[in-house]
């Protein structure tokens, strides 16, 4: 099966239109979507009703723990606050349901998905650097045989030996026996890495071929949807140039 793997659209509708045209032409068999539909963006319930639709199932993020009313957020920083607080009063009723009912995880034969790092699910931690994929070495026989993440914005793959972490540095790339491997998927609305294009990915679990892939999309409509939305400016900005 060719599984669509995507994670942190946060509110990017253009973005999020773009990366589900590349998954219809790539013609894959299923799509997972790893959190943070909303936040920073302009179009929350544009975003929610598209995966709502399209994904097979979606995994609880950050900002939607956050906007459905399952963790608390006072010590974000003001603009993500104000976002956050936008959101939580505009979507719909069967969209916030949607987010109050979404799981931490799910496990599927020897894939597991989740928005943070797996271990300690709900304190939502990152994975980006060799030293935090590290930390899940002491739980190397509980961990999946590849287990995908959403969160830090960012492409990283490690592969874990029981006592070693390799970082991944290829677009391409088996999964191979022997290794637990921890992939961050990037992110469909706010890529981090300076590269403005939408981040997606595409896992085959009978060949264990994963594959990073990008694709560009109208920033102007995105960012200008923020500019004239009660949201900070410096989150449409930041799209342009992919922090």
């Amino acid at each position: 099966m060719r599984i669509g793997i995507f994670s942190d659209t946060h509110a990017n509708l253009e973005a999020l239109e773009a990366v589900l045209e590349c998954f219809r032409v790539a013609r894959v068999d299923k799509l997972v979507c790893l959190g943070d539909t909303v936040g920073y963006g302009a179009d929350p319930n544009g975003c929610c009703d598209l995966v709502r639709k399209h994904a097979a199932f979606c995994i609880l993020g950050n900002h939607d723990a956050a906007v459905a009313g399952r963790m608390d957020y006072s010590y974000y920083y003001d603009a993500a606050r104000q976002a956050l607080d936008l959101h939580s009063g505009i979507l719909t009723d069967e969209n916030m349901l949607w987010l109050q009912t979404l799981p931490y995880e799910r496990r599927e034969g020897n894939i597991c998905y989740c928005h943070g790092s797996p271990v300690n699910l709900e304190e939502f931690e990152y994975i980006f650097s060799m030293e935090q994929a590290a930390r899940c070495l002491p739980y190397w026989d509980q961990l999946a045989d590849v287990t995908f993440i959403g969160h830090s914005h960012l492409c990283k793959a490690f592969a874990l030996s029981r006592g070693e972490v390799h970082e991944v540095v290829a677009q391409k790339f088996e999964v191979r026996p022997g290794y637990r491997y921890i992939i961050s998927v990037g992110s469909v609305g706010q890529p981090r890495d300076y590269d403005n294009r939408a981040s997606y990915c595409i896992y085959d679990d009978q060949s264990r071929m994963f594959e990073f892939r990008r694709v560009a999309y109208d920033i102007d409509a995105a960012a200008q949807k923020i500019f004239e939305a009660n949201l900070e400016p410096n989150f449409g900005n930041r799209l342009y140039i992919g922090v």
